[in-house]
C-alpha cells in the first residue's frame, strides 16, 4: 500500500496534469482533455491551449485556502513584505528558518501546478506533431496553423520552467507527454543551465511563429516572447544576446509607451502612468499599446478562470482601521474595493518615490482617507472632508505586524458595482509590459559598459512618470533595482529579478524588516518537496544544499 501511494504522488507531483479531478491518475480534467476527438483539427488544439493558458493564469489564483501562487515570486524581497497573519507562502517568508522545509504543502502545489502546465503543453507538441490533422479554419496556411499551435505550447512550457528554475534551480527537464502507463519513479534533476538552454531553444521557435498581436484576448504575443529571450540571455551572463532580444521588443512599432492619458477615466484626474491599470485599458485592444501580455478574467463564464488575487495579496485591510475608537472607512469603488493585505509594501520601497514621481502618487500609492458625507463614520472632533493619512513611520516587522493602516499599491484596485464589498477581484491582470523590456535593456547595457545608453533607456520610463532625468554616472545595477520597483512593483517577479543579479541577499536583508533578518544562502532556492523525493523510487533525488 506504501509503494502505490508513492506511485500516486510521483503521477500528481511529476506528471498529471489535474486540478480538482477525483483520480490522481486523470490526465483528462474537463479544461483540458486528451481524447482522440479533440486532438483531430486546428479548433481542438486551441481548446486545449485554452486549457493550458488557464492554467497559467493560476499564478494569480489561490492554490489552496487563501493561499496564491504569485506570492513565492513577489513575496520576502526587499520590497513586499508579509503583513496580517501568515500563512502559505507569506509565513515562510516572514519566519524562513524552520519554516522553509520541504514538507510544506505549498511547495509541493506549485511544483505539481508546474509541471502540469509542462505535461500540458507536451501533449500538444506531441499530438500536433503527428500525422493525420485537420489544420484548415486557422488563421493561416494549414503548415503555418500547425507550428502555431506547437509554438505557442512551447512557449508556455518555456515559462513553466522559467518559475521552476528561479525556484528551484535543477529540475528535472521532460520534453515528451506523460500518461497512466508511463509513470516514471527514476526521475533526474537536469542542471539549471541546460533547463535554460532548453527555455532558450523553445522561445526561439515560438518567435518566429507567434503574431506581434495576441492570436485572441489573453495569448502570448511575439513581444513577450522576445522579452523572456533577453531575461534568460542575462540570467546566463550573456549581456550582447540579452541586448538584441530586448531591442526587437522595443523597435516593433505596434509595442509603444503609453505616454498619454487614454481609455475609460482619461477625463477624471490621474496620471498617465495609471491609465494602463485601469479596468477596461489593460488590453491592447482597450488601447493598451504597452501591453505584452494580459491575464483575463471573467465572472461567471466558462473558460473566465478564478479571481485575480492581486488585490486580496496587496491591498491593505483599511475597513479595520480605528481612529480614538471608530472604524470610519467604508469600503467603495474608488478605494479599490476590500482589501485583505496578506503582504505590503516595505517602509522602503514607499519612500523609493521621489516627489515628483508620478508613480508614487496618490493616484498610485494610497497614502490617505478623506472622511466623506453619507459615507464614512466621523471620528470624535473629525469632520467631513477631513484628511487622515496612513501610517508608515515604523516599518512592518516581526514585532509591529498586522498593520491595517499602511499605504499600498492601487494598481490592484477593483471593485464590483453591485458588489462592492466583495471578497472576489474579476480585473484583468496586465502581466508583462513593455516598460520592463526597457530595464531589461537598460541592465544589459550596463553590463556592457553602456552606461549612457542604460541612462538614456532609464530615462524613457521617468519622462512618462515625470520623474527627473539621471545621467550615466547615476547608472549601476543597484539603481537599476531600485527603479524597477518603482516601475515594476506588485508587477514583476521580485525574488526572480534579485536572484538573477545576485542581489536577493543583500537587498532582502536591508530593506526587508519581517523576515529579512532570518534568510541565510540556502533559501535563495526552495527546497525540494519532500514528496517528490519520496516518490521517486528508483533514482535518488538529491535536495538542495542546506534542507
Amino acid at each position: 500500500m506504501k509503494n502505490i501511494r508513492i506511485i500516486l504522488a510521483v503521477t500528481l507531483i511529476i506528471l498529471v496534469f489535474s486540478r480538482c479531478d477525483k483520480s490522481l491518475l486523470n490526465e483528462n480534467p474537463p479544461n483540458f482533455v486528451t481524447s482522440n476527438s479533440l486532438f483531430v483539427d486546428y479548433d481542438g488544439f486551441i481548446l486545449a491551449l485554452n486549457g493550458a493558458y488557464a492554467e497559467a493564469r493560476r499564478e494569480k489564483e489561490t492554490i489552496r485556502s487563501s493561499h496564491t501562487i504569485q506570492q513565492m515570486a513577489q513575496n520576502g524581497t526587499d520590497n513586499l513584505v508579509t503583513n496580517h497573519r501568515a500563512s502559505g507562502f507569506a509565513r515562510i517568508a516572514a519566519d524562513w528558518g524552520e519554516q522553509n522545509n520541504p514538507s510544506q504543502v505549498f511547495y509541493s502545489d506549485v511544483f505539481t501546478w508546474l509541471y502540469s502546465i509542462v505535461n500540458a503543453t507536451n501533449v500538444i507538441i506531441s499530438e500536433a506533431s503527428k500525422e493525420g490533422v485537420d489544420w484548415t479554419g486557422g488563421p493561416a496556411s494549414e503548415k503555418e496553423n500547425q507550428e502555431l499551435v506547437i509554438a505557442e505550447a512551447r512557449a508556455l512550457r518555456g515559462w513553466a520552467y522559467r518559475h521552476l528554475s528561479y525556484g528551484w534551480g535543477d529540475v528535472p527537464l521532460n520534453l515528451d507527454p506523460s500518461n497512466g502507463t508511463s509513470i516514471r519513479s527514476d526521475w533526474t534533476r537536469t542542471p539549471v543551465e541546460q533547463v535554460r538552454d532548453q527555455m532558450i531553444a523553445d522561445w526561439s521557435y515560438a518567435e518566429q511563429r507567434i503574431s506581434i498581436e495576441p492570436r485572441q484576448a489573453g495569448t502570448l504575443t511575439r513581444g513577450a516572447v522576445q522579452h523572456y529571450l533577453s531575461e534568460t540571455y542575462l540570467a546566463q551572463s550573456r549581456p550582447d544576446s540579452a541586448l538584441y532580444w530586448a531591442n526587437q521588443v522595443i523597435n516593433e512599432p505596434a509595442y509603444q509607451l503609453v505616454t498619454e492619458r487614454y481609455g475609460v477615466q482619461a477625463t477624471q484626474p490621474g496620471v498617465v502612468f495609471m491609465d494602463m491599470f485601469t479596468d477596461g485599458n489593460i488590453n491592447r485592444n482597450e488601447g493598451n499599446s504597452e501591453a505584452l501580455w494580459v491575464f483575463n478574467y471573467e465572472r461567471n463564464t466558462i473558460g473566465g478562470g478564478g479571481n485575480n488575487n492581486s488585490r486580496r495579496d496587496h491591498h491593505s485591510r483599511y475597513v479595520n482601521i480605528k481612529v480614538d475608537g471608530v472604524s470610519p472607512f467604508s469600503v467603495t469603488e474608488d478605494r479599490g474595493g476590500r482589501g485583505f493585505g496578506r503582504n505590503s509594501l516595505t517602509k522602503w520601497a514607499i519612500e523609493n518615490w521621489t516627489p515628483e514621481d508620478d508613480r508614487g502618487s496618490h493616484f498610485a500609492i494610497r497614502r490617505f482617507f478623506v472622511l466623506t458625507e453619507g459615507v464614512d463614520k466621523l471620528p470624535p472632533g473629525y469632520n467631513f472632508g477631513d484628511t487622515i493619512f496612513l501610517d508608515y513611520s515604523e516599518d512592518i516587522s516581526t514585532s509591529n505586524s498586522d498593520r491595517v493602516n499602511w499605504p499600498w499599491c492601487r494598481k490592484v484596485d477593483w471593485a464590483d458595482p453591485i458588489d462592492v464589498g466583495g471578497s472576489s477581484s474579476f480585473k484583468d491582470f496586465l502581466y508583462l509590459r513593455l516598460a520592463e523590456t526597457y530595464l531589461l535593456r537598460a541592465e544589459a547595457q550596463v553590463l556592457l559598459g553602456q552606461s549612457e545608453a542604460a541612462a538614456e533607456s532609464i530615462n524613457i520610463i521617468r519622462r512618462r512618470a515625470n520623474a527627473t532625468e539621471i545621467t550615466a554616472a547615476d547608472v549601476d545595477i543597484d539603481f537599476i533595482l531600485d527603479e524597477r520597483s518603482r516601475e515594476l512593483v506588485t508587477e514583476e517577479h521580485r525574488r526572480y529579478t534579485l536572484l538573477r543579479t545576485n542581489k536577493w541577499l543583500e537587498r532582502t536583508a536591508l530593506h526587508n524588516a519581517r523576515g529579512g533578518q532570518f534568510i541565510s544562502e540556502r533559501d535563495r532556492l526552495f527546497p525540494i518537496p519532500q514528496v517528490v523525493i519520496d516518490a521517486n523510487l528508483t533514482e535518488g533525488m538529491p535536495q538542495n544544499p542546506g534542507y
